[in-house]
């Protein structure tokens, strides 16, 4: 037995199913810690989905652990020794340590992005100066997730211990040596299809989207799979490719990619736009008046009550799951889908934005955000669009303002923007908040004046909100403020409280607010229209009386020609599109789920056989949509 290394193989075979065994105990654990956002009916439906969990997990392991299994197998005649085997022992740990910690990161990574981890977390990362104070500031408000993976890293290597190689020297060489030329022919096979996801030349490999075959509910795919399935599945690739589903004349008369408004405006408005970190539509009240949500609080004063000042969009949706994705969406008009546009080959082009629309029109234009120059690749996105002027950390200069980890506190530097801009006129002026970000700090002289709320993100909004009543005090002194008109919007959501932000769509509900002192603008009522943050940028190039044609997939909200809504965003997964009465799921091939509009936690998928002229009309939609914008941004028609 010792020739065929009967030992070796049961010992290679247990340890690989030591870390299937763990993988499911980190699945279970990442859906005890997220349970509130994703519904699952009764523990036997969750068995299911941790079943069709292993072939991602398969995948994963196999990714990681091949290097493991060749040093295993491999006949080097000391595989045996106890030298070599501290070796294996240390290797597997490692290897294995560092892609299982993803999974445990992602218990509360899931929670901010909505999203299972994926390789554009790298693009993130490398515009931040402060990864160290951010992993341990998540170390120590998350102390058991840590706890956790301590725990069962020391479970998983006392169970490793338990199979022991002994020492010993084959017998026969020839037996030895073609026994493991025939194991690692049979390894090698069983590996690649593992990796691939079964043994089949006519499909292709298991990818994220695959997790959807087998679950009820889209947000069940983030439990079927792993994070780094995710993550690795995701490197050097590019979603971005270009398809053909109908002619360009569907695209132009049903997708109408170029947009024209004949407004009349005497003299040219001045725009200031809010961009407010993770500020959902579950924090503020004036968003939430006919939601009927039981025992609903507001945590935006300020905000509630200039939106009775205010033109404001109740149902309005972010068009991506990251604060790039909220810059490109509100100031481009172009929402990011499964690979977000600002991280892919493509970004760096010209492209028609808000930004250079009012350069056309003479405006200055400038762009804000209290962080480190350069963070969250701002700057580099600001650059392309072609801000005039850029103000950071570096420009305020001020460093006892700044908050620790993120950027400087949003009092002071709003503050900052309401006397900094407007210094030539017309102006164009866009702000990205920052405090109401993770780890949810306030300033030290601010503990104990707002209400701590259910939720760690609920004292700095309120932070905010003050921040932004102290800007609106010292705006209403500039000589700009009469003639500004004003958006207020979010990046994208965060925290979740209500059951009824826990549904699927409304993981990207925001407020949209406009706000203007000149009352020739109209800006004032209530409009229960779907709206989304792609539709601010043809918005404001209708109100400011831009008379060119424009490109957007949005439309005016003010336009009176009553455009047709396609609301556009993606789970990192699927794309998914409101048109009309129905909400489709879409996979860049093909519309695999269609909902009730109605049903924003997709519970009911009515796709079928027999579908109605609307349905198929929207299923075409749908995909002329996702053509367009494949063609404008791989072929650069942005412009």
């Amino acid at each position: 037995m010792k020739n065929l290394r009967g030992q070796e193989f049961f010992a290679l075979i247990y340890r690989l199913f030591l870390v299937f065994f763990f993988y499911q105990i980190a699945r279970l654990l990442f859906w005890v810690f997220n349970k509130n956002l994703i519904k699952v009916d009764g523990i036997s439906e969750y068995f299911n989905l941790s079943y069709y969990g292993t072939a991602f997990d398969t995948t994963a392991i196999l990714y990681v652990n091949a290097v493991f299994i060749l040093l295993s197998i491999i006949p080097l005649v000391i595989n045996t020794k106890k030298g070599y085997q501290i070796f294996l022992f240390y290797w597997y740990f490692i290897t294995n340590g560092i892609a299982y910690s993803l999974n445990f990161g992602d218990m509360i990574y899931y929670r901010f992005s909505q999203a299972r981890l994926t390789s554009a977390a790298i693009e993130v990362g490398k515009h931040e100066n402060n990864l160290g104070r951010i992993f341990w500031n998540a170390v120590f408000q998350h102390p058991f997730v840590v706890i956790w993976f301590v725990v069962v890293l020391f479970v998983w290597i006392f169970l490793y211990k338990k199979v022991e190689i002994k020492d010993e020297k084959p017998s026969n060489w020839i037996v030895y040596f073609v026994s493991t030329i025939i194991s690692l022919c049979l390894i090698t096979t069983l590996v690649v299809g593992g990796i691939r996801g079964d043994f089949k030349h006519s499909t292709r490999p298991i990818n994220l989207v695959d997790a959807n075959k087998h679950v009820s509910n889209p947000l069940q795919a983030n439990i079927v799979l792993n994070s780094v399935f995710s993550f690795f599945r995701t490197i050097g690739t590019n979603n971005f490719k270009l398809v053909h589903f109908v002619d360009e004349k569907f695209i132009d008369q049903e997708i109408k990619p170029y947009k024209l408004y004949h407004r009349e405006v005497e003299g040219k408005p001045n725009v200031v736009i809010f961009i407010m970190e993770s500020f959902g539509k579950e924090y503020s009240g004036a968003f939430n008046k006919n939601t009927n949500v039981k025992d609903f609080v507001s945590y935006t004063p300020f905000l509630d009550s200039l939106a009775d000042q205010s033109l404001i969009f109740t149902n309005a949706f972010a068009n991506g799951r990251q604060s790039i994705h909220g810059m490109s969406s509100v100031l481009a008009g172009i929402p990011s889908l499964t690979d977000a546009f600002t991280s892919s080959p493509y970004s760096n082009q010209k492209i028609q934005s808000i930004v250079s629309v009012c350069n056309d029109m003479g405006y200055d234009t400038s762009f804000y955000h209290g962080a480190p120059n350069g963070s969250m690749g701002f700057q580099g996105f600001g650059n392309i669009l072609g801000f005039k002027h850029y103000f950071g950390k570096t420009e305020y200069n001020k460093d006892e303002d700044f908050d620790g980890i993120w950027a400087i506190w949003d009092e002071p530097f709003f503050q900052y923007f309401a006397k900094n801009m407007g210094k030539k006129q017309p102006f164009l002026s866009t702000l990205f908040s920052a405090s109401s970000h993770d780890p949810f700090k306030i300033p030290e002289k601010y503990n104990g004046k707002f209400k701590k709320g259910t939720l760690q993100i609920h004292e700095p909004i309120q932070y905010t909100d003050h921040a932004l009543k102290k800007f609106f005090e010292t705006a209403r002194k500039q000589t700009w403020y009469q003639n500004t008109i004003f958006v207020i919007t979010a990046d994208h959501t965060n925290q979740i409280n209500y059951p009824e932000y826990q549904k699927a769509m409304n993981r990207f509900a925001i407020p949209l607010l406009f706000f203007s002192p000149n009352p020739k603008y109209h800006l004032k009522g209530i409009n229960d229209r779907f709206a989304q943050q792609i539709d601010i940028y043809p918005t404001l190039a209708d109100l400011i009386g831009y008379n060119k044609k424009i490109r957007s997939w949005g439309r005016s909200l003010l336009s009176d020609k009553n455009e047709d809504y396609m609301i556009v965003n993606s789970d990192a997964i699927n794309e998914q599109m409101i048109i009309g009465n129905y909400i489709y799921i879409f996979n860049g091939k093909d519309v695999t789920g269609i909902y009730e509009k109605s049903d924003l936690a997709l519970s009911n998928n009515i796709l079928s056989k027999n579908l109605n002229a609307e349905q198929i009309l929207g299923i075409e939609k749908t995909k002329a949509w996702y053509q367009d914008y494949m063609d404008r941004v791989i072929n650069r028609k942005l412009r």
